[in-house]
């Protein structure tokens, strides 16, 4: 009993204690920590050894690893033997193995000390499919996704890849893309990855809204934007698309608008796209405040620089008070007074535009001040980044030296110089940067070489020429000097060449140009696969040249020329018609008498201007050149020519280019020609006109021409009246072997073309469309002896042509030949030098007459519209051409193109 007395006596205080703890702390939040505290002190104390064994760790296995060694793994956890282990203790273990993303699962379970990590780790990537997309190639896709073959999957990189791909097509404007990833499952723990893509339409503009305008209705500030709406008419812009970033270009577009119409306090409130339901579309609206329309108040020019009078200067501002405000006029005229100084040696000239609004009136008063600056001079110029290229040949191209004055004109002229080599980045600029003291400033040439060697192989074909092969190999910046060396072979149905070519732009370092041609080349007329007019043409010489510049802008180069010419025709095209002994050309009389060998000397001058800002791409300037050649220093062929050519280009803003091009000649023989009834010039000496140079006229379609019109009635009495035929109708038998072209002594020729931008995305793909019309003509030639056979026969003799002509004079009586014997009657030769018969015929050859057409200097009048192509397989033009006028014999041709390649 007293053992169960004090154990009661025991357990009550112990009791009351629990209960007064209970109690205070419902008062007191400390109390209740001490007391329980105190509690947990008295139950360790309390606690038997072994619960000390069971929550220390003893050991730490793996289990389910299989690439990864289990110390590998265990290196990721902080838990180790001898530590406690708890349940936040796992919890971080499961934590530390995850972060690894190496494993899938991870389970810790704790055996009375023995800890056993289980993991099921991450397959390996075998490979990356990608399906359903068409507008998106592979090696677009690819090399923005994180995953890899022989990577570790993981969810979150496969939820990223998800992200950047969908990424990938709202960029083209794809905002209805899905991707939805797959697994396939493989041996040895491999999966497959597969990105199902939904591509979809591309999301256009739908409408474009403008709330707030009053001024300009929504039409007028559509078209001042970059961003149009989806349209029949705009299918082939880019534009259509949305884009975030040409969202606020436009902004700033509307702004710039507003502000050259005197809105001086126009701003866009907000600027929301809106993506539809079905996110097919997009609605943009623009909400924007107009504000109140400025003039110009007092506009005048307060200049400290001494070679500036403000009065002056502000006599010369192109605005006036009282005309609307345009803050595109003032940006205009700070850069001119700009330039203007730096044309005067202040390199640093600050000019700032002060506006003072006044809104009582509603006017803009500007102040344009020009602050002092000190006068500048070059100090040093400095060539940097050429590695090839030797820093003589830039520095020949600037227009300053060190020492002089700057030059902003000469600094620009400068650049374009140096861009025109072609040897270096495009849009090359010259820095500028401040010198050794405050009036001194150094000129930076930050070049990047690019390559200047070129070997080409090209084939093509060409609407008329047919199939072309070409191919050169030149270097335009041999060994770093600027120097040209070249060789060309071309090869066509109708011509082939070969070229070898030197140039020297500065010989011995001065400014003296030299270069020299050795050539040969084979022409053959057979545009229209007959042969009665057929001819071929070959030209083996060489060509010196050497230039000097008169100015800036004007050169002069003076040439020499000495060549071989071999004109010819088939041997088929000769026999021996009276009987002489001599075999005489029987094919187009106007073909035979250029037939035969000559050699010409050639001595000529070239007069050039030229301020175009790029001579591969003009956008403005003008050029000009104007040769004359004269022939018969030496050799059998003496004739005076002169040639002149003419262009300028004009930069109309939004990627509009307007070109004006004329060209023409004139050529004088100084010798007469011994034979009757033909020109003094030879026919390979004249001009010729048509496709190319001529839009919408065929090859050597323009000009003078004698065409073999036919009597429409075959009976072969003198006597019956016979009707000729048209040109029309000779046309519509396109029996061209009886048509041709003559060439002319003089022409002209202009052109007016509209190169038409498009949007960006065409602009990318090289497509450049332009509009043009042509106008020319080719004219004055001594008219030939034309033929009238009204009751022409053909007579042979075995098989071989003896006699073609008229049978009966004009009074219906027999011709008689040589021998006074008819020409209708057997008197050739009967028999051969065998003794054998020859067979002797005697047929009709056609009724026709010669007439001449198209000697008029009225002019030809083509337009139509042409497209240069950058395609994949080379450069394509192609010309759709309508005839406005034309002179009769003309022959016009409504569709031409080129194309190419390279390899």
């Amino acid at each position: 009993m007293t053992g169960f007395a004090n154990a009661a006596s025991n357990r009550k205080p112990h009791g009351a204690r629990l209960v007064a703890g209970l109690l205070a702390g419902t008062v007191l939040a400390g109390v209740p920590v001490v007391a329980l505290a105190q509690d947990t002190q008295e139950g360790e104390q309390a606690a038997p050894q072994s619960m000390f064994r069971e929550d220390t760790v003893r050991s730490i296995a793996v289990a389910g690893a299989q690439r990864l060694e289990p110390q590998t793994i265990l290196s990721y956890i902080r838990l180790r033997p001898g530590d406690a282990y708890t349940a936040a203790a796992g919890d971080q273990v499961i934590k530390d193995l995850s972060a690894t993303e190496l494993f899938s699962t991870v389970s810790v379970t704790n055996n009375n000390g023995d800890v056993v990590i289980t993991v099921v780790e991450n397959p390996v990537i075998n490979r990356i499919i990608l399906e359903g997309n068409d507008r998106i190639k592979n090696d677009k896709i690819l090399p923005e996704i994180r995953l890899a073959p022989r990577q570790i999957f993981t969810r979150s990189k496969v939820r990223a890849d998800v992200a950047r791909i969908i990424e990938l097509y709202k960029r083209q404007g794809r905002f209805a893309a899905t991707v939805e990833p797959k697994l396939v499952q493989l041996s040895q723990n491999r999966v497959d990855i597969v990105f199902e893509i939904e591509e979809g339409p591309k999301s256009k503009i739908r409408q474009i809204n403008i709330i707030g305008n009053e001024a300009f209705s929504d039409g007028k500030l559509r078209g001042e934007m970059v961003t149009k709406q989806s349209r029949l008419w705009t299918f082939f812009s880019s534009n259509t698309s949305y884009d975030p970033d040409r969202l606020a270009f436009d902004q700033q577009q509307l702004r710039t608008f507003y502000l050259t119409q005197g809105y001086a306090d126009f701003r866009v409130v907000s600027a929301v796209a809106e993506l539809t339901p079905d996110k097919e579309d997009f609605i943009i609206t623009y909400v924007v405040e107009e504000g109140e329309r400025y003039k110009f108040g007092d506009v005048k020019v307060e200049s400290q620089l001494r070679d500036f009078d403000s009065d002056t200067m502000t006599q010369r501002l192109p605005m006036q008070s009282g005309e609307w405000y345009d803050a595109e006029r003032v940006e205009n005229t700070v850069e001119q007074l700009t330039e203007l100084a730096g044309t005067f040696g202040y390199a640093f000239a600050d000019v700032a535009p002060q506006f003072t609004r006044n809104p009582e009136t509603l006017t803009m008063d500007v102040t344009f001040a020009i602050r002092e600056a000190p006068r500048v001079y070059v100090e040093r110029i400095d060539v940097n980044g050429n590695t090839l290229t030797q820093d003589k040949v830039v520095r020949r191209e600037f227009r300053v030296a060190e020492g002089d004055a700057f030059n902003s004109l000469a600094i620009k002229r400068s650049e374009a110089r140096i861009n025109s080599l072609g040897y270096f980045q495009e849009n090359f600029e010259i820095a500028q940067s401040e010198g050794s003291a405050p009036d001194r400033i150094v000129l930076e040439a930050n070049i990047e070489e690019q390559p200047t060697g070129e070997l080409q192989l090209s084939a093509g074909f060409s609407s008329i020429q047919s199939f072309i092969l070409a191919g050169s190999i030149r270097q335009r910046n041999f060994r770093g000097r600027g120097q040209t060396i070249g060789l060309s072979v071309n090869y066509s149905r109708y011509s082939k060449s070969a070229q070898v070519s030197f140039a020297e732009p500065y010989v011995f370092d001065r400014n003296i140009s030299l270069g020299a041609d050795i050539y040969h080349r084979e022409y053959d007329n057979d545009f229209f696969a007959t042969d009665f007019n057929r001819y071929k043409q070959a030209q083996t010489g060489f060509s010196l040249r050497a230039g000097v510049p008169l100015s800036e802008y004007m050169s002069l180069v003076g040439s020499y020329t000495l060549q071989y010419e071999d004109v010819s025709i088939g041997s088929g095209f000769f026999s021996d018609i009276d009987g002489d002994g001599e075999p005489e050309c029987q094919q187009s009389r106007f073909i035979c008498e250029a037939v035969g060998t000559r050699t010409v000397s050639i001595l000529g001058a070239t007069l050039n201007f030229d301020n175009l800002d790029s001579r591969i791409r003009p956008t403005r300037g003008e050029q000009i050149s104007i040769t004359g050649e004269f022939a018969g220093l030496g050799g059998n062929v003496k004739y005076l020519r002169m040639r002149s050519r003419m262009g300028k280009w004009f930069d109309l803003g939004s990627g509009l280019i307007f070109s004006l091009n004329a060209e023409g000649g004139w050529i004088h023989a100084l010798s007469e020609r011994a034979e009757p009834g033909f020109d003094d010039v030879r026919l390979t000496d004249r001009f010729f006109l048509g496709e190319p140079q001529f839009r919408g006229f065929d090859i050597r379609g323009v000009g003078p021409r004698v065409v073999r019109l036919q009597y429409l009635d075959d009976d072969a009495d003198p006597t019956t009246p016979r009707v000729l035929e048209t040109i029309e109708q000779f046309r519509e038998t396109k029996n061209r072997a009886f048509d041709d072209a003559l060439g002319g002594r003089a022409y002209y020729l202009a052109r007016a073309e509209l190169e038409i931008p498009l949007g960006s995305g065409v602009r990318e793909m090289g497509i450049r469309p332009s509009l043009w019309v042509d106008v020319g003509s080719l004219f004055a030639i001594d008219t030939p002896q034309l033929d009238d056979f009204p009751n022409s026969f053909q007579r042979s003799v075995s098989g071989q042509l003896v006699y073609t002509g008229p049978l009966y004079d004009e009074d219906g009586d027999p011709l008689l030949n040589t021998d006074g014997d008819p020409i209708i009657g057997d008197t050739f030769d009967q028999f051969d030098a065998d003794g054998n018969a020859n067979a002797i015929s005697l047929e009709p050859s056609g009724y026709y007459r010669e007439v001449l057409f198209g000697d008029s200097i009225s002019p030809r009048i083509t337009a139509g519209i042409g497209v240069n192509w950058n395609s994949p397989f080379g450069p394509f033009r192609i010309d759709l051409s309508q005839t406005i006028k034309k002179q009769p014999g003309d022959d016009t041709k409504t569709i031409s193109f080129n194309v190419g390649t390279q390899f």
